[in-house]
């Protein structure tokens, strides 16, 4: 498992998991806004610098961030964008002593159907991850942001992806329900939306976060799926006065 650490080692922890289709380099512009925190950033498997896994699913990512949190001192927050949610969300009901908060960012406890999950997977497969990309991207990023310069480095982030990792990932989210899980969950919560995602629409957001007690939702506007990309500012700003009150 690639893994990168920043910040301070005696900091309080913080982990960042990203989206499916993208590496931890996503997180960037928004780490360099939380230097007091001491935060770990993994790639999942067949994602970014990590191997490929045998078997992937979303336990089994919750159990190596669980790992990741071991080294860094046996408790952390946690910040998960899509797979990242679902991957936070079992972390935090599996392994709730490693989690002192979770924020689900542009997630949800069941993202799509296994039909449309199934559809992907047999595009990419056969066609590459090129032949998606275009309609992801819309769903990732604002159309301003799309017409702008900007979006090359995130299509090649996409396209560049191992297949058949990606693929993997695929399958996880499909039979990933986290949907008994989240009642259950007993720290503070934040789910973040953006205005104009086409992955996880705000509604999907605002239904899991209502499913967890004593969870705060937030939306921000103008911005897709990976808001920490569109609008980090806005995006650390909202992570600041979250993880100041809850750590």
């Amino acid at each position: 498992m690639h893994v990168r650490f920043d910040g301070p080692e005696d900091g309080p922890s913080l982990v960042f998991a990203n989206s499916l289709g993208t590496d931890f380099r996503i997180w960037d512009a928004v780490v360099q806004q939380l230097p007091e925190w001491r935060i770990g950033r993994f790639d999942k498997p067949g994602h970014g610098l990590s191997d490929r896994a045998p078997i992937t699913s979303i336990d089994s990512m919750a159990d190596d961030a669980a790992a990741l949190i071991e080294v860094m001192g046996g408790r952390a927050a946690f910040v998960g964008l899509s797979i990242g949610g679902l991957i936070g969300l079992s972390l935090a009901s599996r392994h709730a002593e490693c989690v002192s908060s979770l924020v689900l960012s542009n997630t949800a406890a069941k993202i799509g159907t296994t039909d449309s999950w199934q559809t992907r997977i047999d595009t990419v497969e056969q066609d590459g991850l090129p032949s998606i990309a275009d309609g992801v991207l819309e769903k990732w990023f604002s159309p301003a942001f799309q017409a702008s310069d900007d979006i090359a480095p995130w299509r090649n982030m996409l396209t560049r992806t191992d297949p058949q990792g990606y693929a993997d990932a695929c399958r996880a989210i499909a039979d990933a329900d986290l949907r008994n899980a989240a009642p259950g969950l007993d720290l503070p919560v934040m789910a973040i939306a953006g205005s104009l995602d086409g992955s996880t629409p705000p509604d999907l957001v605002r239904e899991t976060a209502a499913m967890i007690p004593g969870s705060r939702f937030e939306m921000i506007e103008g911005v897709g799926h990976i808001p920490c990309v569109e609008t980090p500012d806005q995006y650390a700003t909202l992570l600041r006065n979250f993880l100041e009150t809850t750590r």
